[in-house]
C-alpha cells in the first residue's frame, strides 16, 4: 500500500496544448532569472493521482510524470503498492535498500532538468510528501548533516544496538530536546536520530533550530516554480474506496507477493518491507509457515484460506486484512493532515480539487468533468502565466512565516487518554478539542464529583 514511488519517470505524452519549454509566459526564450515550470500532483492513497497526471498527457504536449511514491520506488509488490502498468514504468530500486528523500532528490532533479532542456513538462504525482518537499527545497536534513558534521568537535559516535524500547531510552540519554519532538512508538525516525548522531556527531534537535528551520520546504525558496494539485476526497467516500481496494487486491494476488518476501527476521524499517500491507500479515504468515508440510497433509493454497470453515489461519488472516484496512485509513489521514500543513504553515498554494462526486458516481464522464476539467484549467493557467517575479520567487502565503513559531519542542502527556504523547503546543490543543478527549474529560469529573459527593 502507499506510503507512498519509482524514481525514474514513467513516460507519457500527446500533442493538444504547448508550454513553451515550461518556462513560462506561453514562450519565448527562458532567462536565467525565471525558475523553470514543474507541475506537482499530490493527494491522499487512493485519490486517483497517477490518473490525473496520465489524464493530463491528453492535455498538454510533453507529459513525463515523475514517480514520488516511496513504496512503489521498489522492485516487486506490484499489487501491494498499486503500480502503474509495466508499460507505462521505466526504473526501479533494489527493494532491500534504504532509498531516501535525499536519494529521490538527487535522482531526480537531473531527470526533471533533463525534461525541461528538451521542452517537457515533467509532472512530479505522488503521496510521499517528505519527497516532494525534498525536491521542491534546496535544504535537506542530510545536506545539513554534512556541513555541521565538518565543524564538529566530537565526529561519529559508537552506538550499540539496541531493541525498539531501548533506542528511544538512548535517543532520552544523547539528546533529550529532539527525543521530545517526535513520539516514543516511531521507531523509524527514532532510528533516524540514532543513525545521524552515530554517523556525525550532530545533535539531531540541532538540525531543526534557528536558520535551518526555516529554509525547509518554504514556498519562497523553492527550487522549480511549482504548480500544485490536490487531488481530494471526503474521508467517508475515501475511506470506503480504500477497503475496497484492498479487497481487490487480495483477489489479485497481494497474499502472494508478501508470502514470496516473507521472513522471520524481517526488518519493517528498511526497503519495501516498510510498505503498508507487510508487517501487517506477520502473525500471519508465522503460523502458515509454521504449519508442517507433508505429502500427506500439504499446507492450503493461500487463495483459499478464506473459504475455510473456521480455524486460526482464517482468524488470522482476517485480522491482518482488517489491521491493513484500519492503517490505511490512518495513512489517508496523515497525509491529509499533511497537506493542510503544507498550505498552513509552509505557504504552499495548493490547488483543492475535489474529487468526491466523481467516486460516488463511478462514472468516466463524471470523473473528466469533476476532476480532469478544474485540473487542466488550473495547469494551463499557470503555463501561460508570467512567474510571480523576474527573480524567480514565489509569493509565500503568510501563514508561512508562522512555521519557525510552531512549538514542536514541548512534549504533552494525557493521563485522562491513557499517558498519549502529543508532540507540540499545536497537537496538544488539537487533541483537547477531540471528541473522545472530551468524553473521558466529563467521565473523570464525573466520577470525581460523586466520589466526593459520596
Amino acid at each position: 500500500m502507499e506510503d507512498e514511488r519509482e524514481a525514474a519517470p514513467f513516460e507519457v505524452s500527446n500533442e493538444p496544448i504547448s508550454h513553451g519549454g515550461g518556462g513560462g509566459g506561453g514562450g519565448g526564450e527562458k532567462t536565467a532569472e525565471k525558475k523553470k515550470k514543474v507541475v506537482v500532483v499530490m493527494g491522499a492513497t487512493g485519490a486517483g493521482k497517477s490518473r490525473v497526471a496520465i489524464d493530463l498527457a491528453s492535455h498538454f504536449s510533453g507529459v513525463e510524470v515523475v514517480n514520488a511514491d516511496s513504496m512503489q520506488v521498489y522492485r516487486g509488490l506490484d499489487v501491494l503498492t498499486n503500480k502503474v502498468p509495466l508499460p507505462d514504468r521505466n526504473g526501479s530500486i533494489d527493494p532491500s535498500v534504504e532509498f531516501t528523500s535525499r536519494d529521490f532528490r538527487d535522482l531526480s532533479i537531473p531527470i526533471i532538468d533533463d525534461i525541461l532542456s528538451r521542452d517537457g513538462l515533467p509532472v512530479v504525482v505522488g503521496g510521499t510528501n517528505y519527497y516532494i518537499q525534498a525536491l521542491v527545497s534546496p535544504f535537506l536534513v542530510d545536506d545539513v548533516v554534512e556541513n555541521l558534521a565538518s565543524c564538529s568537535l566530537d565526529g561519529p559516535q559508537e552506538l550499540g544496538g539496541a531493541d525498539e524500547v531501548a533506542s528511544f531510552e538512548q535517543l532520552k540519554e544523547i539528546d533529550p530536546v529532539a527525543a521530545n519532538r517526535i513520539h516514543p512508538n516511531d521507531h523509524r525516525k527514532i532510528k533516524r536520530y540514532l543513525n545521524l548522531y552515530e554517523s556525525s556527531g550532530v545533535l539531531p534537535s540541532h538540525l531543526f533550530q534557528g536558520e535551518n528551520a526555516e529554509k525547509w520546504g518554504r514556498a519562497d525558496s523553492f527550487r522549480y516554480n511549482c504548480c500544485f494539485v490536490w487531488v481530494d476526497v471526503s474521508l467517508p467516500v475515501l475511506d470506503r474506496y480504500v477497503e475496497q481496494r484492498v479487497d481487490c487486491m487480495i483477489d489479485a494476488g497481494l497474499l502472494d507477493e508478501v508470502h514470496d518476501i516473507y521472513s522471520p527476521n524481517t526488518d519493517y524499517t528498511r526497503g519495501i518491507c516498510q510498505a503498508i500491507g507487510v508487517r501487517e500479515f506477520e502473525m500471519f504468515f508465522k503460523s502458515y509457515f509454521s504449519i508442517e508440510e507433508s505429502n500427506e497433509v500439504p499446507r492450503p493454497d493461500l487463495s483459499e484460506i478464506l473459504d475455510m470453515n473456521g480455524g486460526e489461519l482464517k482468524t488470522l488472516l482476517i485480522e491482518a486484512i482488517n489491521k491493513l484496512k484500519a492503517n490505511t485509513r490512518k495513512l489517508v489521514r496523515r497525509q491529509k493532515r499533511r497537506l493542510n500543513q503544507l498550505k498552513a504553515y509552509f505557504g504552499w498554494d495548493l490547488h483543492c480539487i475535489d474529487a468526491t462526486e466523481a467516486f460516488s458516481c463511478n462514472s468516466g464522464d463524471t470523473w473528466h468533468k469533476i476532476v480532469i476539467e478544474p485540473c487542466v484549467n488550473v495547469v494551463r493557467n499557470f503555463l501561460l502565466e508570467e512567474s510571480s517575479s523576474l527573480t524567480g520567487k514565489q509569493e509565500p502565503c503568510l501563514q508561512s512565516k508562522n512555521l519557525v513559531l510552531r512549538d514542536l519542542w514541548t512534549q504533552y502527556i494525557c493521563e485522562a487518554c491513557g499517558n498519549q504523547v502529543l508532540r507540540g503546543a499545536h497537537e496538544w490543543e488539537q487533541h483537547k478539542q477531540g471528541r473522545g478527549h472530551r468524553k473521558r474529560i466529563f467521565r473523570l469529573k464525573k466520577r470525581l464529583d460523586s466520589s466526593r459527593a459520596g
